[in-house]
């Protein structure tokens, strides 16, 4: 048996990781509120926004976490083609997920589905990742472990669903995003609790990319991403919060009425049209003609 260190770097790779799971979440979740309002094209593409942040938030915690992770008397490597396969996973069935909530008719159903569905997706990606790990011997899981890691999963998707369909706030999305980092997080270790390493003494050569060849410049690439996205998406308010600002005192510019062009003097005067002058014009003649058969009268 092989001695496992998931924390070889110390607290740096939890942190991190935790971070990357949180900067996914929250774009994730903002995106997937702004699909919620929107229609036809504009709510396909940012279901696609919401499911490539979330899928690769998940993806980058995993492998971050994965820095810190050692076992004694072997190098680890990774297999480049699961590697990218797990990524791809992540996301499509987060997209899949993210999809059955958008577009279902019964929100309970629609988010269970959903949940179930982004869930499962999240551990597939997370037992990908740990097929793609090569090393001179074998992996083994513990069953038990690895079901409640599962449930740990569809748990975290579920509440993360129901967070994006329900929270309307940016301070309570920021909360749900942490928690939801949280329960990802939890996932992973959980999931590592149950590995078990038996090693091979043979000494040959292992294939696939060592963290710093593949793994490192990926994740980077996938935070940078996260967090940039994360930042822009966070400060343009949606539609509803907008609307909010409005309810709360903001200046709202309002149409005025075609009988008073010039009660607001930033709109420039409509110009009559030629039947318009006919009619004032002859509308001035009467008036004109009135008052001198007054004036007549009189005299």
């Amino acid at each position: 048996m092989g001695t496992l260190n998931h924390l070889s770097l110390g607290w740096l790779t939890p942190v991190l990781s935790y971070l990357m799971a949180c900067a996914g979440a929250a774009l994730g979740l903002r995106c997937t509120l702004r699909a919620m309002a929107a229609s036809g094209p504009a709510r396909r593409n940012w279901l696609i926004t919401a499911a490539a942040a979330i899928g690769s938030g998940i993806w980058t915690m995993h492998f971050v976490a994965m820095f810190g992770f050692t076992v004694d008397g072997t190098e680890l490597r990774y297999t480049v083609p699961l590697t990218v396969l797990s990524l791809a996973v992540a996301v499509l069935v987060t997209g899949l997920g993210l999809t059955v909530v958008c577009h279902g008719r019964h929100r309970g159903l629609s988010l269970l589905s959903g949940g179930v569905t982004t869930g499962l997706g999240v551990a597939a990606m997370h037992y990908l990742g740990m097929a793609a790990v090569r090393m001179h011997g074998g992996l083994h899981y513990d069953a038990g472990t690895v079901a409640l890691s599962v449930l740990v999963a569809v748990g975290a998707a579920t509440a993360a669903l129901w967070a994006a369909v329900t929270i309307r706030n940016v301070y309570a999305a920021a909360a749900a995003a942490m928690a939801m980092g949280l329960a990802v997080s939890c996932m992973h270790y959980t999931g590592m609790a149950a590995v078990h390493v038996r090693l091979d003494p043979t000494r040959a050569g292992l294939d696939g990319a060592s963290p710093m060849e593949f793994v490192f410049p990926l994740a980077v690439g996938l935070g940078s991403f996260l967090f940039l996205a994360s930042a822009f998406v966070a400060l343009s308010p949606t539609a509803q919060e907008r609307a909010g600002y409005r309810e709360a005192g903001e200046p709202v510019v309002e149409e005025f009425s075609a009988e008073a062009p010039g009660a607001d003097p930033a709109r420039p005067e409509r110009t009559p049209t030629e039947a318009e002058a006919g009619h004032r014009e002859a509308g001035h003649r009467g008036v004109g003609r009135q008052d001198t058969g007054r004036r007549d009268r009189a005299a």
